[in-house]
């Protein structure tokens, strides 16, 4: 099957279609980085530096499946207050509609948060979908279940041009600990009790000391495993788009290096990162993780 990549990013959904056996034939993103680590990365594939809403869909090659991740800060309770850019990057999930309109490729695959599907116009873009004479199936999978070594919860819509929504018998695989991706012999170790550190950093730390010993994961934030530690004997939780896990050993802490993150994200160890650690961690944070969409892949073929 050939697939088109819109908001394509590091290739999170274009390494887990090849890997699903497919080719990927174009890949679109609006940010030249991301555009430019994609070809790294697939270099056979065509790329488009742009709006994907200001897209000439008849520049782009024929395919079979299109793969797409609109923006999701719009919709994710991460993003804080809300703001007005937040209209504009909802409104990304419309190229998906438009794209579809023109090619009518057999299958549509759409990524985001689950809080996706409460959007305002969420029912009038099903609709529009619907008009198109696809038939969608949302479900939202935890990319753990599928070998990935990270709690990360997103909604995937799988979309047919069929009667009725397709059904995909999908594998719960093994989840994989933490302590199988973490190279303690590696990163930048810091003191943790050193002059500027912050005391609910210290406070959070001896929680987790207290719950999961000496060596455990702590999120810079104060909920959920933040106010207890995260054990290396689990998956990571989600990955972000900034430094969020810090390596707890002993007396000595560090965040997680990008090839960790690299891992937690299930991209194989082969994937070529930007050599500057932010912005790597920002592309990793955004990406879908290859093997959830491999899996979902084989899964389509399987019940087509």
């Amino acid at each position: 099957m050939n697939a088109i990549d819109l908001f394509a990013g590091i290739g999170g959904f274009s390494t887990g279609a090849v890997m699903a056996g497919c080719s990927v034939v174009w890949a679109a993103n609006h940010w030249p980085p991301a555009v430019e680590w994609h070809a790294v990365n697939h270099p056979d594939t065509a790329h488009a530096c742009q709006d994907v809403q200001q897209a000439d869909w008849r520049m782009v090659p024929a395919h079979n499946i299109l793969l797409a991740s609109p923006a999701c800060q719009g919709h994710s309770p991460a993003r804080g207050a809300e703001k007005p850019h937040h209209d504009a990057l909802r409104s990304t999930a419309w190229a998906v509609v438009s794209a579809a309109e023109f090619h009518r490729p057999e299958v549509v695959v759409i990524e985001n948060v689950p809080e996706f599907a409460r959007w305002q116009l969420y029912p009038a873009w099903c609709a529009s979908m619907h008009a198109l004479g696809y038939a969608l199936a949302p479900m939202v999978i935890d990319a753990a279940d599928h070998g990935v070594p990270q709690n990360r919860r997103r909604l995937f819509i799988v979309a047919t041009r069929s009667r009725h929504p397709i059904e995909l018998q999908l594998q719960r695989r093994e989840h994989v600990a933490a302590a199988e991706v973490i190279d303690f012999s590696a990163g930048s170790w810091t003191p943790i009790c050193r002059p500027g550190r912050s005391p609910a950093t210290l406070a959070r730390i001896a929680a987790g000391r207290a719950s999961h010993g000496n060596r455990f994961l702590a999120p810079y934030y104060g909920s959920g495993s933040g106010e207890t530690g995260r054990s290396l004997y689990r998956p990571i939780g989600t990955i972000t788009t900034r430094d969020r896990w810090a390596v707890i050993d002993g007396d000595q802490m560090r965040m997680l290096t990008k090839e960790e993150a690299r891992a937690f994200m299930g991209f194989p160890a082969s994937t070529m990162l930007p050599p500057a650690h932010r912005l790597a961690m920002h592309m990793l944070g955004n990406a879908v993780c290859p093997p959830v969409a491999t899996d979902l892949i084989n899964a389509i073929r399987q019940a087509a």
